[in-house]
């Protein structure tokens, strides 16, 4: 059996609530069938905190093996990198993770703010966060970027706001029966992070033919005007729907890019900023000059069905 310490910090509880919702496999059956014993978790555990403290103590000290923490939330350091402001029985909490984190078979940061600093971590930042391995985009967060784990692996990033259900219990369910879990420059599980939002997307014709929304809800593509970070950001909603059922783009709202290390952007998330009619920042992979020119005889060519927004998603 693996054993799972999972521990909350920075006001946050999203990740949580979402892999409830797993079904390949559930959580359930992750503790079941893929050989997890789950320690301690905030919201499901059903002892008493003195319960958790005995836990903790015995992790610390080396009575208890923990094979997987997952740590969900961004790392609050203020006052003067002292992580006061988010603290347990008198302690920072920022201290609990680094003596878990010491102890641990690996660690896995659940979310973008315990993998990047997340929302908490947007300007003005108040609270100092940063995440567990990375600041922002920067490598080095509460631990330094050399830092391994007891089974020599960084922190595991399974980013999202929150993360995908199936990413988080899948990720977990390979670590605990020891499968081989390739990482990315982000340390994020490449066979999670390996395609990109745009990709499965209902609106990727209009998207082709540069027809474009000028508000949320309707069916052509929200890239060009609403800020629609799809064909940037590297996750598996449009090819692993959430719930079995739906997506942000399928639903009318556009991607935000919650998987990246710079989420949120410091700027409107429902506005796309560019250089005359294209936008700053262009699909992965694609060359400014050669999109221009594309773009240019694009809506030209667009047939009659996806310029009159009939096709049905």
């Amino acid at each position: 059996m693996a054993t799972l310490f999972w521990l909350q910090t920075g006001a946050c509880g999203g990740d949580s609530l979402a892999i409830l919702s797993a079904e390949t496999p559930s959580l359930e059956q992750l503790l079941t069938d893929h050989g997890v014993e789950l320690l301690w978790h905030p919201s499901l555990s059903h002892q008493p905190m003195s319960q958790h403290d005995a836990i903790y103590q015995r992790i610390v000290s080396g009575e208890q093996t923990l094979d997987i923490l997952c740590v969900e939330g961004s790392i609050v350091t203020a006052p003067r990198g002292t992580g006061l402001y988010d603290s347990y029985r008198g302690r920072a909490k920022m201290e609990m993770v680094r003596e878990l984190a010491q102890q641990a078979g690996v660690v896995v940061a659940m979310g973008t703010c315990a993998a990047f600093g997340g929302v908490h971590a947007a300007e003005p930042n108040p609270s100092d966060c940063i995440g567990l391995q990375f600041d922002r985009d920067r490598p080095g967060g509460l631990l330094p970027p050399e830092w391994r784990s007891r089974r020599g692996l960084p922190v595991v990033n399974v980013a999202g706001c929150p993360a995908h259900p199936h990413t988080m219990t899948q990720t977990l369910a390979g670590l605990a029966t020891g499968w081989p879990l390739p990482l990315d420059g982000l340390n994020r599980p490449q066979a999670f992070f390996n395609t990109i939002v745009h990709q499965g997307c209902t609106r990727n014709e209009y998207h082709e033919y540069d027809i474009e929304e000028l508000e949320p809800g309707g069916r052509a593509c929200l890239f060009f005007n609403l800020g629609c970070q799809g064909p940037m950001t590297q996750a598996v909603c449009n090819s692993d729907l959430w719930n079995g059922v739906s997506s942000k783009t399928r639903a009318g709202v556009p991607c935000f890019g919650c998987t990246s290390p710079t989420f949120p952007r410091e700027a409107d998330l429902f506005s796309t900023p560019k250089i005359g009619d294209i936008p700053v920042r262009l699909p992965l992979g694609v060359e400014r000059a050669r999109y221009m020119a594309y773009k240019n005889l694009a809506r030209a060519a667009a047939p009659a069905r996806v310029r009159d927004k009939k096709m049905d998603v």
